[in-house]
């Protein structure tokens, strides 16, 4: 069973969504908290408190979904790397078996 936030966006299949609305909740509490410990205006902290669950939300969501991106770049390079690792191996075309007689010519 998903659960869809306003309408649209699925917390169970998006990456990062979930952590996101954790995490925004979780500042919303803080923020609207401390200005209403700090102000005790109770309207204005609720204010605090939305803008700090968008804050909060946004900026942990670009931070999680920048990580994944990362992430799956290395990925990538990995499995094109290995993908060339057994394709040119023992061939001459192998980086390794260049640098090996390099250095023996060198020696």
């Amino acid at each position: 069973q998903s659960f869809k936030l306003l309408g649209f966006l699925d917390v169970k299949s998006v990456p990062c969504a979930r952590e996101s609305v954790l995490y925004g909740s979780l500042g919303s509490l803080v923020v609207g908290l401390g200005h209403f410990l700090a102000t005790s205006r109770v309207r204005r902290s609720c204010d605090f408190a939305v803008g700090g669950f968008i804050c909060t939300m946004l900026g942990y969501w670009f931070y999680c979904r920048y990580n994944l991106a990362q992430q799956r770049i290395r990925q990538r390079m990995l499995q094109e790397g290995m993908r060339n690792r057994m394709l040119y191996e023992g061939s001459y075309l192998d980086p390794e078996k260049n640098q090996t007689g390099n250095e023996r010519s060198d020696s």
